[in-house]
């Protein structure tokens, strides 16, 4: 029996023009610029000038009606809206046009003695091969991706030696399925007379599962050597790069990260100054050239030609004076949300104390500033500001809030540098297990369970006590 209802539903939707907007405020000033460029470069209704304009210039809140755009009520509206932004834009970021890192492989690969279907199998492995430099598929994995996705039947002696082909080009390492046999193929392409690297490669080959557990007395006894000789093996295998990868992926695939801070704080009479960098801040302008255009199409507004002409125009400084008005509602966002994190984090900035670091979250500046925590989110994640103690990612000064033995509410960043300095200070032959570190933080007025420590320690990329264990 079919049955037909009707059901009113309330929701709350962004507009093109909103989401716009948020993805502008996400921008750090890099890619801000980048933005820029691109608006300027497809909108030519638009202009960045060097310095502001003056009174008798045309500036973005001239009233630039036209006869309402030349009395042109019958376009329809659809054809209006401005499509140089898409609202389905990702917001990726931006990869330099060279050679990818596969690609690298491929050209070292070209170069060796392969018949046309041992060719299309290496390649088909360098597919496999992650950023890091690693293939985490099991060849039998591999055998059956390549019968059942190209067609092609490969007995596992073939598709090893194939393999070896690749772990014998640049950078050392590459192709290997685990760290054991990445640091074990760089240690081959050393010297093999060098008593250091070959006792290296034994500890790797042999006693692999020992060395990473740090268990240094059995691999003494095992091997009958003394500290000194195990000492200089293990300087040996800290030279190696455990993601042979990054070696190519860093230089090749993406754009060296360059952190230009958004803000700045300056301390001027014991008083705190907040200022936007100034390539945040671009002077912008819709064209007089557009704009006289457009007047002049006035002179002959029936004629059809002209409507085709007056819509594309009307369509180009719509878009033109809506990104100029979405960039100082960017700038006005920025500055009063940094405005309230620096205000809330006043005694921190004021000394450069990070114990005086308040705890923080993203509902704090919310409330205070009467916006979206999503808001103050894209604020927090991407940008950068310049203190007198350094440049700082704002998302750190976020943080939740704990009680000490005292009482007295404090910030998680600063147990996190207690415990850091903890673990720095502790003795490297017998380093301080998370149990032995929950006792040492009591100590020092700090009443945390366990697994909170194991969680800052793992969060501050400090391994467990037996991998921090030296000799």
């Amino acid at each position: 029996m079919l049955k037909q209802s009707l059901k009113l539903k309330l929701s709350q939707k962004l507009s093109p023009q909103q989401i716009q907007l948020m993805k502008l405020i996400q921008l750090p000033v890099l890619d801000f610029e980048q933005k820029l460029k691109q608006e300027i470069e497809e909108n030519p209704a638009l202009e960045i000038v060097e310095t502001a304009p003056s009174d008798d210039e045309f500036n973005k809140d001239e009233n630039i009606d036209v006869e309402e755009y030349i009395n042109d009520d019958e376009i329809p509206d659809y054809k209006l809206k401005s499509y140089n932004s898409s609202e389905h834009e990702e917001n990726t970021i931006p990869y330099a046009s060279g050679i990818s890192f596969n690609q690298l492989i491929l050209n070292q690969l070209h170069t060796e003695r392969l018949d046309e279907f041992e060719m299309r199998i290496a390649e088909f492995l360098v597919g496999c091969i992650d950023e890091g430099g690693y293939i985490r598929q099991s060849l039998e994995d591999v055998i059956d991706d390549l019968a059942f996705t190209q067609n092609i039947i490969v007995e596992y002696e073939t598709i090893n030696n194939i393999l070896k082909t690749i772990q014998n080009l640049d950078p050392a390492g590459i192709g290997a399925r685990t760290l054991q046999e990445c640091l074990s193929l760089q240690l081959r392409r050393k010297q093999s007379n060098n008593l250091d690297t070959i006792l290296a490669l034994e500890l790797i080959d042999n006693s692999f599962d020992l060395f990473t557990k740090r268990h240094f007395e059995k691999l003494l006894v095992k091997y009958h050597i003394s500290e000194k000789e195990l000492k200089r093996a293990i300087k040996e295998v800290e030279k190696l790069n455990p993601k042979p990868g990054n070696s190519l992926s860093n230089n090749s695939t993406k754009l060296i990260e360059q952190v230009i801070p958004d803000f700045k704080i300056e301390i001027i009479n014991n008083e705190l100054l907040l200022s936007l960098n100034g390539r945040n801040k671009p002077v912008m302008n819709v064209s007089r050239e557009y704009t006289e255009m457009l007047k002049g199409y006035s002179l002959e507004k029936n004629r059809k030609s002209q409507k085709d002409a007056v819509q594309f125009i009307k369509q180009k400084l719509d878009s033109a004076k809506w990104f100029i008005e979405a960039i100082e509602q960017r700038e006005q966002t920025l500055m009063l949300t940094m405005r309230a994190i620096m205000t809330y984090q006043q005694d921190y900035f004021l000394s450069g104390d990070e114990k005086k670091i308040r705890p923080m979250i993203l509902k704090n500046i919310a409330n205070v500033i009467n916006m979206d925590v999503s808001t103050i989110s894209r604020v927090a994640n991407s940008k950068y500001v310049d203190t007198p103690y350094g440049t700082k990612l704002i998302k750190e000064f976020f943080s939740e809030s704990m009680t000490n033995n005292d009482g007295k509410e404090i910030s998680t960043i600063e147990i996190k540098k207690i415990l850091e300095k903890i673990i720095f200070d502790e003795d490297k032959r017998k380093p301080e297990t998370d149990d032995s570190l929950v006792k040492l933080l009591f100590k020092e007025g700090y009443k945390i369970a366990r697994r909170t420590v194991s969680k800052y320690r793992e969060q501050l990329n400090i391994p467990v006590a037996r991998l921090r264990k030296q000799l």
